[in-house]
C-alpha cells in the first residue's frame, strides 16, 4: 500500500456468529435501523441500567456547547495522527482511494478487545510505532490505537498487510506473520487479546472479499452502489455489511428476541463517511451522493463509550453492578448485564441526540436546519476522544455534574 502525505457465545471455529452463511435471515431494507428498536426492547427486558432524563439534558446542553466551540465535525476524523486518510478531490480510479478502503475495512474487521488486564501498568499490551505518518518520534500505542499502529507499521515494512487477497491466504500470510505483525513493545508482558480469533476472521473475510468481489472492499462498495442505483444510505450500506460478513454481525437473542447491536458493521460505514466527508458543505458526499442519512445509524456499543455515560450521570448503575464493575468482574458475551449497559449507551445516545437537534433548531433562523447535522455518530466520536483525553489528563469536564469513573465493563469478545 502506498500512503499519501467500538447471550451467545463467541463461536469462532463455526461461522464466527453462530450464522453459517445459508443460514442467515437478513433485516428488512427499509429505513429502519432495528438496533434502535431493539435497544429500547432490551434496556427494559433487562432492568438494569437507567437513562436518566435530567442527565440526558444536562449532557446535551454540554455536548453541543463544546462541539460548536471546538468545531468537531466529520473532518475532525483526519485529524488522527495514525489515520490513513483518502487522496481528494475523491475519485474511484486513483489506486489510493482502493488502498484507503482496504485499510478502513481491515481496522473495522480487527477493532475489538483491547482492554487489558493490566491497566494502568507500562506492561500492558502495546505497539511501538511513529506517533504519526510524518513523525519520526516513536511512541507505545495502546487500545484501539495499538490495531492501528501494528497496521500501519506493517505497511512500513513493505507487508501487504491491508490486502484481502494477501490476509485471506495462509501461504501467502501464515500465522506467525499475523503474530510477527501484532508483536508487542519489548516491555509488555500481554500479547495482543484473541490472536486466534482475529486470523480466523481474517482468513474468513477475506476469503469472502476475494471470492465474491474481486479481492477488494472497493469492489464491495461498487456493488452496494450498483444494488440501490448510486443512491444508497449509510444504514443500507450497514445491513449489506452484517449480511455478507458473519464477523460483523454482532447480534444475540434475549428473552426469545433478536437483540442487534452492530457495533462494527456501523462504525466501518461511519468513518468511511467521515473519512470522505467532503471540505465543503456545498458538495455532495462522494460515496452517498443522494445523502448518508447518517443520523439513522446508532453510537457504537463498546466499553468505553458507557463508561463516559455513566461519568456524565446520563446513565446509572445499581449498587450490585458498581460492585462488580470496581472488582473488574468479567461478564459473558449476551449476560443480562452485558446487553442492558450497551443496549443502554444505544439508547441514551439517542435521546441525547434528540435533544441536541431541539438546541439546534431553536438556535435556527434560515430554517435551513438539516437533522443530518446532528447524528448519533459525531456524538459518539466526541464522546470517545473525550474519554481517552480524560483518561491522559489532557482534558477536564467543567460545568456539569459528573460521577466517578468507573472501570469499563470487561467482556472479552470478538463484537468490540
Amino acid at each position: 500500500m502506498t500512503i499519501a502525505l467500538a447471550e451467545r457465545p463467541t463461536n469462532v471455529a463455526h461461522g464466527i456468529c453462530g450464522h453459517e452463511q445459508g443460514d442467515y435471515s437478513p433485516p428488512s431494507e427499509d429505513a429502519v435501523n432495528p438496533v434502535v428498536e431493539s435497544a429500547e426492547y432490551a434496556i427494559k427486558a433487562t432492568d438494569v441500567v437507567v437513562i436518566s432524563d435530567s442527565g440526558v439534558k444536562a449532557a446535551a446542553q454540554y455536548i453541543d456547547s463544546k462541539v460548536r466551540s471546538i468545531s468537531y465535525n466529520p473532518r475532525t476524523w483526519r485529524t488522527h495522527s495514525l489515520h490513513v486518510c483518502p487522496p481528494e478531490p475523491y475519485s474511484p480510479m486513483d489506486t489510493r482511494t482502493g488502498e484507503f478502503m482496504n485499510w478502513m475495512f481491515l481496522i473495522s474487521a480487527l477493532n475489538f478487545s483491547f482492554w487489558s488486564e493490566r491497566e494502568g501498568f507500562p506492561d500492558r499490551f502495546g505497539i511501538v510505532w511513529r506517533t504519526g505518518w510524518r513523525s519520526d518520534k516513536y511512541h507505545v500505542h495502546t487500545g484501539y490505537w495499538s490495531l492501528v499502529a501494528a497496521i500501519n507499521r506493517a505497511l512500513e515494512e513493505g507487508i501487504p498487510f491491508t490486502d484481502p487477497t494477501f490476509y485471506a491466504s495462509p501461504e501467502r500470510c501464515p500465522d506467525h506473520l499475523v503474530e510477527h505483525i501484532f508483536r508487542p513493545a519489548p516491555q509488555c508482558t500481554e500479547t495482543i487479546p484473541l490472536l486466534r480469533e482475529r486470523i480466523v476472521i481474517l482468513r474468513q473475510v477475506g476469503s469472502i472479499l476475494t471470492t465474491q468481489f474481486s479481492g477488494s472492499f472497493q469492489n464491495f462498495f461498487d456493488e452496494f452502489q450498483i444494488r440501490h442505483d448510486g443512491r444508497g444510505s449509510s444504514l443500507q450500506l450497514v445491513k449489506m455489511v452484517a449480511t455478507t460478513f458473519p464477523s460483523f454481525r454482532d447480534e444475540t437473542i434475549y428473552g426469545g428476541r433478536r437483540v442487534f447491536i452492530w457495533k462494527r458493521a456501523q462504525i466501518l460505514v461511519a468513518e468511511l463517511w467521515a473519512a470522505f466527508y467532503p471540505p465543503s458543505t456545498s458538495m455532495s458526499h462522494p460515496l452517498f451522493p443522494a445523502g448518508a442519512a447518517i443520523h439513522q445509524l446508532t453510537m457504537f456499543a463498546d466499553y468505553r463509550v458507557p463508561q463516559i455515560l455513566h461519568h456524565l450521570r446520563i446513565i446509572s448503575y445499581p449498587p450490585s453492578l458498581i460492585k462488580a464493575l470496581r472488582s473488574h468482574k468479567a461478564f459473558p458475551t449476551g449476560c443480562r448485564e452485558e446487553i442492558s449497559i450497551r443496549a443502554a449507551s444505544i439508547v441514551a445516545v439517542e435521546r441525547v441526540r434528540k435533544e441536541m437537534v431541539a438546541l439546534a433548531e431553536a438556535r435556527d433562523s434560515t430554517g435551513d436546519f438539516n437533522e443530518e447535522d446532528v447524528s448519533s455518530v459525531l456524538i459518539d466520536f466526541y464522546l470517545w476522544d473525550l474519554a481517552k483525553k480524560l483518561e491522559t489528563e489532557e482534558e477536564h469536564i467543567e460545568g456539569v455534574e459528573t460521577a466517578e469513573i468507573l472501570p469499563a465493563h470487561r467482556t472479552r469478545s470478538i463484537w468490540y
